[in-house]
C-alpha cells in the first residue's frame, strides 16, 4: 500500500427518506427517517431522492455526500445535493 492509498477519503452517496409520525400522546407530527440507499455516484443519490419523494408515503427525501477517513473511521458533515418536500433541519440531522 502506498502512503497516498493510505490517506485516500471515501465519498458515500447517500439517498435517505422521512415519513411523518404522529406522536400518540399529544398528537405532534415527527419526522422519522424510513429509508437510507447507499450510490456510486451524486446523480444517482439525487435521482432516487427526486424518485422517493413523489411516493405517497415519503414525506421527504435527502441526497448528500458525506467524506470518511478509512485510517480513523471518521466522518465528515453532510453535504447536500438536494433537499426535497418535508426534511428536517440540518442541526436536527
Amino acid at each position: 500500500m502506498t502512503d497516498s492509498d493510505k490517506s485516500s477519503v471515501k465519498v458515500h452517496y447517500i439517498c435517505q427518506t422521512y415519513v411523518e409520525k404522529t406522536a400518540e400522546r399529544d398528537g405532534q407530527v415527527t419526522l422519522k427517517i424510513d429509508k437510507q440507499f447507499e450510490h456510486t455516484t451524486a446523480s444517482e443519490a439525487q435521482n432516487r431522492a427526486e424518485r422517493e419523494v413523489r411516493s405517497e408515503t415519503c414525506a421527504g427525501a435527502d441526497a448528500y455526500t458525506v467524506s470518511e477517513d478509512p485510517n480513523s473511521g471518521e466522518v465528515g458533515s453532510p453535504s447536500f445535493l438536494v433537499r426535497l418536500g418535508n426534511v428536517p433541519e440540518f442541526d436536527e440531522f
